[in-house]
């Protein structure tokens, strides 16, 4: 399959088969994916839970409106945010950066500095938000490696994140949850799986400007 093959075939999956795993190579393509994801200035203020539990997931159930994709996909993705981007995170991202690129401070210390005071000057809410922006890049990066892989998953937005939160207990980890994406394999008798896509003509969706 080429790329454009793998996203015609995907769609979101709306009944998975609970008895189907995926592999443990498979689960570490979607890890290793979500890591590779572009952040802003690198800094990744985004974190991904990565749930196999049974009895976990049935409690998403609810907290999902009843979207059953939650408790039958193999495994649940949670998309989080770390809750607050600070100085000590921007120092430990360029201290990395020196250590793997083996750079010298006198090459990043002027934009080392710029950052930090970029970042003392934004809000609370403009952080939080600016993280939030972030997940959904992290979302469409592993639902189209999802699509390559032939792993089926359903973006899921409708929950209840307040109580998500306090299930998993992300406040101890200062964390906050954005986004589900339950994978695994559909089930047969899903009928969505073989309806056809609905979208625009190209023509109506790209504008060309020579």
């Amino acid at each position: 399959m080429n790329v454009i093959n793998s996203l015609e075939w995907r769609y979101a999956t709306k009944k998975f088969n609970p008895a189907k795993k995926l592999s443990n190579q498979q689960i570490d393509t979607l890890k290793n994916a979500f890591n590779l994801t572009p952040t802003s200035f690198g800094l990744q203020p985004i974190k991904l839970i990565v749930i196999e539990n049974k009895e976990l997931q049935e409690k998403f159930i609810e907290l999902a409106y009843f979207q059953r994709q939650v408790a039958d996909a193999s495994h649940l993705l949670v998309i989080c945010i770390e809750n607050d981007t600070t100085t000590n995170d921007i120092n430990a991202y360029f201290d990395l950066e020196k250590k793997i690129r083996n750079v010298e401070e006198a090459t990043i210390a002027n934009f080392r500095k710029q950052l930090i005071e970029m970042y003392d000057n934004k809000t609370a809410e403009e952080k939080k938000l600016s993280a939030i922006y972030q997940t959904y890049i992290a979302l469409g990066n592993l639902m189209t490696v999802c699509a390559v892989e032939k792993i089926d998953a359903c973006p899921l937005e409708g929950f209840i994140p307040e109580k998500v939160d306090q299930l998993l207990n992300l406040k101890a980890l200062n964390l906050s949850s954005v986004l589900l994406l339950p994978v695994g394999i559909r089930a047969d008798d899903d009928i969505m799986s073989t309806l056809k896509k609905v979208r625009k003509p190209l023509n109506e969706m790209i504008i060309g400007i020579s």
